[in-house]
């Protein structure tokens, strides 16, 4: 069944901030919230909610600076916007680390009069006390970049000062950065980021930066991106442009004295890290012509990239086997950390480059467990890593990557009671026969009656690797309850490499979906639930999956909680900054590829007199990413065709759909309480 080729009545809705959209939300909040708020079971979830998220027994996200000393963001009860503060790695060791306050977010919005979210630091290398810093007002993507000073904790008079905008930039000295930003009003790509980068001198207006690399309006993906390949001593080696053709495929241009000169390396490639005097690249695709394939972690010389760019000549780092992938790449002084993957489990293996090539060792961490790494150094091999599985709360190791030795820092408390639980992991058969996994967290006792209210979740999209992580929330608020976990492995993600998520790509965009229906019809089979008892949720491209399962295979499911979703498939590319994803989803302006996106768009296949279970959308006004006209176009469809469904739009917020704690809680206790009230009712 195709998508009809109708005029859009709800076109008014792609105005974020239009009169009409806004009265729209704001109809549908004051309808919808009181459905959920009055429930005598939503102040429970709330609290539980709002204690994990500002609880100050967390494991902070500490990063190690160039100083030696540690930093983190931090939120509470008491900063719920934040506060960006430091401690020494002695004091840290500690029950009770001694914090230093960097800059309190939640009083710079006071005294501004602004909806500050904080959107991270870029520091100076090597010491990192010059640090740009990133503020979203109110969530959004794009942002304000004011530089800072770590050692008197006050923003540089007359320092680098970018205005509000989707910025990429980096550091090339002290007084010297590489932006790409909208240099004049409207100077951007079709998707709405950056093309021309050039080079900001301190105490330069904008208007007199040099230009160094300029692409197209006509460019795809999320904007041109620099790279600084810095040494450890904070020598910026050589400048890099990333020119992105599409979401995926990408050129990559050495910036020298005579301009920039395109690297020969495949379109569909990422680089890495630099250590050793090596360029670090990841394969998304095969390189014949050099013997390479999607997946394969390579190095390049750097004198011999200068060299000869437009003649690359690499050498094989590690070579994943089909149940591995890549999942991260990073370095200290002299080693490579890489985050491997079998089968969705983790280790971490530390690379040296030598005269003979790249030798590996294994980091002495947990095993069966999901691994990140959360910081390194480069004044010695020093690596933070955090350490998390559904069961067992999540922990906080410090390893030398030269040694492969490490040492637990914190551990978190545990937040629910997982003694009755148990997790496995199963297969489920897709419809063209591929084995999809699927991770089940459930009670030991359960009874194969298909009785059991279960909440399914998966994304399936732009390589990113679903893999199982402490369920703080979802074991207070589901597991203590009696519920089952489900986290589905689908294709389009990054578990199994580059391969698993180009079978999901563009014209084969619906194998994505049927890995879904496979996991949820494997479940019923099984009778680990029934549709009676089974609930879905998923955000962004999760989101589109959610709205794809409802118009799909509606009586699968009794409950779908669909957050910040794509859901006009056929308008997406002119919407917010959706013709970035062009590469994901494919073009509607192709034919071939409108052919296929017809078949599930969500939002032109809604139609009266389907079995849809009442569904809860949810969104953010503040998105400038995944643009909430997508949810309200839905919600509106929904409306005029005569369905019950919840709505819930966050004036505030961006694509997290919350711009502080208490606006996360709020929504994690909306989201549970319209699953207690369709599963465990």
């Amino acid at each position: 069944m195709g998508a009809a080729a109708t005029a859009d009545p709800y076109a008014y809705m792609e105005e974020a901030d239009g009169a009409q959209a806004l009265a729209f939300a704001r109809a549908e909040n004051a309808r919808s919230l009181p459905q959920l708020q009055n429930d005598p079971r939503y102040a429970g979830l709330y609290a539980d909610a709002l204690k994990i998220a500002t609880a100050k027994d967390r494991i902070p996200a500490v990063g190690i600076a160039g100083d030696g000393t540690l930093r983190d963001f931090w939120q509470d009860a008491d900063h719920v916007r934040g506060i960006w503060r430091t401690t020494t790695l002695a004091s840290y060791r500690t029950a009770a680390p001694e914090w230093k306050t960097i800059l309190d977010i939640d009083a710079l919005a006071k005294a501004e009069g602004a909806n500050w979210v904080f959107k991270g630091a870029q520091c100076l290398k090597p010491t990192e006390r010059l640090c740009l810093i990133s503020l979203s007002n109110g969530g959004k993507d794009a942002v304000e970049v004011r530089e800072f000073d770590t050692a008197t904790a006050r923003f540089v008079d007359a320092g680098f000062h970018l205005p509000e905008g989707k910025h990429r930039f980096e550091w090339i000295d002290r007084d010297t950065l590489v932006v790409a930003t909208d240099w004049t009003t409207g100077e951007v790509t079709t998707s709405g980021y950056p093309y021309i980068a050039k080079l900001v001198k301190r105490g330069q207006p904008l208007s007199a930066a040099h230009e160094v690399y300029r692409g197209t309006a006509a460019d795809g993906g999320y904007g041109v991106q620099p790279i600084t390949l810095t040494d450890p001593d904070g020598k910026v080696q050589a400048l890099v442009i990333q020119r992105p053709l599409d979401t995926f495929n990408s050129e990559y241009h050495l910036v020298t004295d005579k301009g920039p000169v395109q690297l020969d390396l495949p379109k569909r490639s990422s680089i890495q890290a630099y250590v050793d005097g090596q360029m670090v690249v990841t394969l998304e695709e095969d390189w014949p012509a050099r013997g390479f394939r999607q997946g394969d972690l390579l190095a390049f010389d750097l004198n011999a990239v200068k060299a000869a760019p437009a003649k690359l000549a690499g050498t094989l780092i590690l070579r994943p086997s089909p149940s591995q992938a890549i999942d991260e790449v990073g370095n200290t002084r002299t080693r490579l950390g890489v985050v491997l993957y079998d089968n969705v489990k983790a280790r971490l293996l530390s690379f040296r480059h030598g005269p003979t090539g790249w030798t590996s060792q294994a980091v002495d961490l947990p095993k069966d467990s999901t691994i990140g790494v959360a910081s390194t150094s480069e004044a010695d091999d020093t690596l933070i890593a955090n350490v998390t599985s559904f069961l067992t709360p999540s922990s906080q190791w410090i390893a030398d990557g030269a040694t492969g030795k490490a040492q637990m820092l914190k551990t978190l408390p545990a937040r629910f009671d997982a003694s009755r639980d148990a997790v496995e992991q199963f297969w489920a058969t897709s419809k063209d026969g591929t084995k999809i996994p699927y991770w089940v967290v459930r009670p030991k006792d359960l009874k194969l009656d298909g009785a059991a209210p279960t909440l399914l979740t998966a994304y399936g999209g732009f390589q990113v690797s679903e893999t199982p992580t402490y369920a703080s929330t979802v074991g207070k608020l589901w597991l203590e309850k009696g519920g089952v976990y489900v986290l589905a492995n689908i294709r389009g993600g990054g578990e199994f490499g580059p391969l698993w998520h180009n079978a999901g790509l563009k014209l084969t965009r619906m194998r994505v979906s049927e890995d879904f229906f496979a996991v949820s019809q494997d479940l019923i089979a099984r009778k680990i639930t029934s549709p009676k008892k089974l609930g879905i949720m998923g955000g962004s491209n999760g989101g589109l999956l959610m709205g794809v399962a409802l118009t799909q295979h509606p009586e699968l499911y009794n409950a779908i909680v669909i957050q910040v979703p794509l859901f006009d498939m056929i308008g997406y590319t002119h919407i917010g900054a959706g013709a970035s994803w062009v590469g994901e989803y494919g073009d509607p302006a192709v034919p071939a590829e409108r052919a296929v996106i017809d078949t599930y768009s969500p939002y032109q296949l809604l139609a009266a007199g389907k079995p849809y279970p009442r569904v809860f959308l949810e969104t953010s006004t503040k998105d400038d990413r995944v643009h909430p006209a997508h949810a309200r176009k839905a919600a509106a469809r929904l409306k005029e065709l005569g369905y019950d469904y919840l709505y819930y739009e966050n004036i505030d917020g961006g694509h997290a759909a919350a711009a502080n704690l208490n606006e996360r809680a709020m929504r994690v206790a909306l989201e549970y309480t319209y699953l207690t009230q369709r599963l465990m009712n």
